[in-house]
């Protein structure tokens, strides 16, 4: 399987938290000239278009494009027919024109940046959406045959409680989706929020209420029917993100648009940053990976996955046997963090918590 994933960089507010790579444009015709570049840049992978079996369609905020703009966008596309085609959006940059648009062009699946429901941390991460947005946006969707629906969680914001993470996963059970992604706050440097925990004035929450809080979302999900499939994604029945889980197996995907990353037969592809620079030229380098490196990433992506990593397909891709490889892996086993079943690594509930502890031994 091999996946395309397509930068929308831009954004109409900056949200306090994120660090991906976006701007706020300084006009249409700054949309249109990076869209007419992007265009470009995916015309000449045309060659891959028949091997392509996903679509994901990232930014920035790539539902704040108008509707001109996305039929460009999406024309561009339409050679490719993909099993899996996923468009991020954002509630308040969303109305129906632009849901028939997706049915039109195939898309089949959207990423949905709700974060929260609660007003008070909304406006407190800088989103400008409401939970009655959220709604109605899932409703329109179902009304036009998008049934394929993933939302975005976020915990551990300052002032957040338990009870109002309670809430946050009562109303995901409410607006019966098929998907959920769910991460702790990370303080990212280049973003607000770091700017003011510099200045002393951002507290993160506790380890412990955080621990509490990661408990509470695997519980509650796996109550409302989701499977815990990767460390921060849950799905129902059939709904995993075959996208995301072309990253985490190391499979094939080509990156286009501004700072995107790509990965093609052994070779990380890296697209420039700077707006000039990627309308001039996009890519900024290319790296061979080693197997070195290769079994690395695999391994870490890999231990990302709650089923974990085959150590009989470890050993035949790469002739190395893990645990002679990495010895610092017995101690990580004895303290309870990894365990082995059915031929595959594995992080244990205990270190699904403390995955970075695993990961570290093999960088």
């Amino acid at each position: 399987m091999k996946g395309l994933y397509i930068h929308i960089p831009f954004c109409e507010h900056i949200c306090h938290y994120c660090d991906f790579v976006k701007r706020v444009p300084k006009n249409q015709e700054m949309i249109d000239s990076y869209l007419q570049a992007l265009s470009r840049e995916i015309e000449s992978y045309r060659s891959h278009f028949h091997t392509i079996e996903t679509v994901y369609i990232g930014g920035g905020t790539p539902s704040m494009l108008s509707t001109d703009q996305l039929k460009y966008l999406l024309e561009g596309l339409k050679d490719i027919h993909p099993i899996e085609f996923t468009i991020e959006v954002n509630p308040e940059s969303y109305h129906l024109d632009k849901g028939i648009i997706f049915k039109q062009y195939g898309i089949n699946r959207i990423s949905l940046g709700v974060q929260t429901f609660d007003q008070n941390l909304l406006e407190y991460l800088n989103r400008k959406h409401t939970k009655e947005q959220v709604f109605q946006v899932v409703d329109h969707l179902k009304s036009i045959g998008i049934e394929r629906i993933s939302v975005d969680l976020i915990y551990a914001i300052p002032g957040q409680t338990i009870d109002l993470l309670k809430e946050d996963l009562k109303l995901i059970d409410e607006l019966s989706i098929t998907h959920v992604s769910c991460y702790s706050l990370i303080l990212e440097e280049k973003t607000y929020f770091y700017h003011q925990y510099l200045r002393g004035k951002f507290e993160r929450l506790d380890e412990d209420t955080e621990a509490n809080m990661y408990q509470l979302v695997m519980d509650e999900l796996k109550k409302q029917g989701f499977k815990h499939y990767e460390i921060s994604n849950y799905a129902k029945q059939g709904h995993v993100s075959l996208h995301n889980l072309i990253y985490w197996t190391l499979g094939d995907f080509i990156g286009v648009g501004l700072g995107a990353h790509g990965f093609i037969r052994g070779i990380r592809t890296y697209n420039h940053q700077s707006l000039p620079k990627y309308l001039a030229e996009p890519m900024e380098r290319n790296e061979i990976q080693d197997q070195e490196m290769l079994l690395q990433d695999e391994l870490i992506f890999g231990l990302r996955k709650i089923e974990g990593v085959s150590l009989t397909e470890i050993y035949q891709k790469y002739g190395v046997d893990v645990m002679m490889k990495y010895p610092q892996l017995k101690e990580k086993m004895e303290i309870g963090l990894i365990e082995i079943t059915n031929d595959h690594l594995k992080l244990t509930d205990k270190g699904i918590f403390l995955g970075n502890q695993v990961f570290m031994v093999f960088i």
